[in-house]
């Protein structure tokens, strides 16, 4: 008898785990395309419900409208502000000794089990109890995501140094650089696959955000796609709500696609590169 068998069990369960998950997004990007309102009873192919239909499509729906707009604002924002500060946060408790680094640590790893409702809560409070800078609306947004986002580069960039290792960033000093010119000329080209890795979570997960951008919105010029799509669900939903998902979905899949074929670039034959390059030009 072979002793490489076929795991027929558990390729089983992976086939409906990916079925499962898969098959109730696959219909309703499916009837986003759908010529009638109904979200359930399949009429015809169209695309009205993306810009063709004069009043409820996602184009003409100024509510709608905005809410991808603000989606996409809050992605960009969120992403530029949160992936450097990680960077250099990782950077510095990488280097760090003491107490504190090690407290500051301990946060980065907590937030990865605090509840995100109870963040959420937190800074609803602030914002609306506590005399302070912070508002409802796209500022208070944008604060509470990059604070709740903010571990996944530091955990990511961190995991990535783990495996390169110092000897890079030594050899480099040897070889006549500075410590900030070893840093910025060897070690971060070498980090650049983490950092785009970093980006790409980052950006998919605010977008796809729920509870903080809920708790922390203003009007309804600062309520994003997730939060329409909840309020208008409740109410009298069409098509559109399954169009303006997926042209999100659209979004994080694009994100997604861009970020992996530059991790696969950056990572061609990286060990050691930044080293050669400093090398051949002393």
């Amino acid at each position: 008898m072979s002793s490489r068998r076929r795991p027929t069990v558990l390729a089983t369960i992976t086939v409906l785990y990916i079925a499962w998950s898969l098959l109730p997004v696959l219909i309703a990007v499916l009837f986003s395309f759908n010529a009638g309102r109904s979200r359930t009873e399949w009429t015809g192919f169209s695309l009205q419900w993306y810009f063709t239909e004069p009043e409820r499509s996602v184009w003409h729906d100024a509510s709608m409208h905005t809410a991808l707009l603000h989606t996409m604002r809050l992605g960009v924002i969120v992403t530029l502000v949160t992936v450097p500060l990680g960077v250099l946060l990782a950077l510095g408790l990488d280097r760090w000794r003491g107490r504190l680094p090690s407290g500051v640590s301990f946060l980065v790893l907590l937030s990865f089990v605090l509840p995100e409702v109870l963040l959420a809560v937190a800074l609803l409070f602030v914002a609306t109890t506590v005399s302070t800078p912070l508002q409802l609306g796209t500022f208070g947004q944008v604060l509470g995501l990059v604070t709740y986002q903010l571990s996944y580069p530091v955990i990511i960039v961190r995991g990535r140094m783990l495996a390169i290792g110092p000897q890079y960033e030594q050899a480099a000093v040897d070889l006549g650089a500075s410590r900030w010119g070893a840093v910025w000329r060897v070690l971060i080209p070498m980090l650049i696959p983490a950092i785009f890795a970093s980006t790409v979570l980052v950006f998919a997960d605010v977008i796809d955000n729920f509870v903080l951008v809920r708790y922390l919105s203003g009007d309804a010029s600062t309520e994003p796609v997730s939060v329409k799509i909840y309020n208008t669900a409740r109410a009298a939903p069409t098509p559109a709500l399954n169009a303006l998902a997926t042209l999100v979905l659209l979004a994080s899949l694009i994100v997604v696609t861009v970020g992996f074929l530059a991790y696969k670039w950056f990572s061609r034959g990286e060990k050691g590169v930044g080293v050669q390059s400093f090398a051949a030009e002393l």
